[in-house]
């Protein structure tokens, strides 16, 4: 019986389904040509005072966690959950039916059906027709109805439910963006090399700390470039500290992220710390080096090899805006030594008998996006859960054959006919050669 419950009706319409669907479509494209997330100062600069206020007071800058826009969410996720309850019980009652009590009149005028003479007595040629019934891959059953025998089977009764699991992944999708939303967080953070920090700093306007609950350290980072002078790739190396010992070391580049205690670390871009440099600094014979951070004309020690050393000038930036840089540089053994060097390229220098090599480059600080999302899982499993749906939905169909033999003349009459609930023009070829068969398989019976 119609359910006729005004709010089971509401939200049971395709319209409001379609609507839903359309205005969540719609608002989904603004919120990606809008920027998110943006100081209110950049939408007055770009769009106005009057669109500014419009945006703050409909929430555009923060669309997706907007009141109006989780509603539509739930009304659409409402719709979905109501109009799947809504005819699914239809589809069972379909699954249910006795398909052998099906009016023998309606199976002979059905539009998919082929009439065949079998030249056998109806016991023999129903032997025949459930052997290729089986031999076809349908398990039959049968029962004797009007004077003859009705043989029923079908295929993929299950795969009605294909739209459900679409309705189904849907939903679960939409939970996975809730616990992301209200249990995860988008930040950002920069981490200078040779630096580490504890905490990265929400997305918001006050860029509110969040601690990690453990250290992030920068240990290197490296700047690449194509030939005519644009950043071609850059690369941090950082480390995981937690109760003060290495967990995880990992080469982070663009689309290659550090992924640690449900935290995503993404490469996001980069800057470069003016008037400092990191330089190495190693003793070639034994192995033994050092990393510093130094700025121009100031003195660093080596304690450990009673190494002294400075940047004392520089000169003539290349294309890449690397410069060349004088050092000044003393081991405590005779007199102290100056030279050029440039910019990440190793320089040796020989000191009676001991080689340092020396290797500067600008010190930068690396910028890091951040994101944790506990719902990311229940999103791939509804991805997953989708995607099967619409290949059962689309490829895939529920196929019923009905085979009715009644003696008649010298041998017996067989109606076969069906119906599927997609895809018809593949089944009335495969009605066909299920026909076919029956007739080589009655044909070779009764030649023998």
């Amino acid at each position: 019986m119609k359910n006729t419950n005004a709010f089971w009706e509401f939200f049971s319409s395709v319209k409001l389904a379609i609507f839903t669907f359309i205005t969540l479509a719609v608002t989904s494209i603004i919120g990606t040509v809008i920027p998110q997330n943006e100081p209110i100062s950049f939408y007055v600069q770009e769009f106005g005072p009057k669109m500014a206020t419009i945006f703050k007071y409909l929430h555009v800058p923060d669309m997706y966690n907007s009141w109006w826009f989780l509603s539509l969410l739930v009304l659409f996720s409402i719709n979905l959950l109501v109009c799947s309850l809504d005819r699914i019980p239809n589809v069972i009652r379909i699954l249910k039916t006795n398909n052998l009590e099906t009016d023998i009149g309606r199976l002979t005028k059905q539009r998919e059906r082929h009439e065949l003479p079998l030249s056998l007595p109806l016991a023999a040629a129903g032997e025949q027709v459930k052997g290729a019934m089986a031999a076809s891959g349908w398990k039959t059953s049968s029962a004797e109805r009007d004077g003859g025998i009705l043989f029923f089977a079908e295929k993929g009764g299950w795969t009605r439910f294909g739209v459900y699991s679409v309705h189904l992944s849907i939903l679960v999708i939409f939970v996975g963006a809730i616990i992301g939303s209200v249990f995860g967080y988008k930040a950002s953070v920069m981490v200078p090399e040779g630096s580490s920090t504890k905490d990265v700093y929400a997305r918001d306007s006050n860029h509110t700390p969040i601690p990690l609950g453990f250290d992030l350290r920068c240990d290197r980072f490296d700047l690449h470039y194509f030939d005519n002078g644009m950043p071609k790739d850059y690369i941090s190396y950082l480390t995981v500290r937690k109760d003060g010992k290495i967990v995880l070391q990992k080469r982070v580049e663009v689309n290659d992220p550090l992924q640690y205690a449900g935290l995503t670390f993404y490469q996001s871009s980069y800057q470069a710390i003016e008037n400092q440099y990191v330089v190495f600094l190693q003793k070639v014979e034994s192995g033994e080096s050092g990393n510093f951070i130094v700025a121009p004309r100031r003195e660093m020690k080596w304690q450990e090899q009673n190494v002294t050393f400075g940047i004392v000038d520089m000169r003539n930036p290349n294309m890449f805006g690397q410069y060349q840089h004088k050092i000044w540089f003393s081991d405590g053994k005779g007199s102290p030594v100056e030279f050029w060097v440039d910019e990440a390229r190793p320089a040796d220098i020989k000191r009676d008998g001991v080689t340092f090599r020396f290797e500067l480059k600008q010190r930068f600080a690396t910028g890091l996006q951040v994101a944790k999302d506990p719902g990311v899982w229940w999103v791939y499993a509804g991805c997953t859960l989708m995607l099967v749906g619409l290949w059962v939905v689309f490829f895939l169909s529920h196929r019923r054959v009905w085979v009715w033999l009644v003696a008649g003349g010298e041998g017996t009459t067989a109606i076969v006919s069906g119906n599927a609930n997609k895809n018809k023009v593949a089944f009335e070829k495969d009605l066909e050669k299920f026909a076919d068969l029956i007739r080589s398989r009655v044909g070779k019976q009764a030649g023998q």
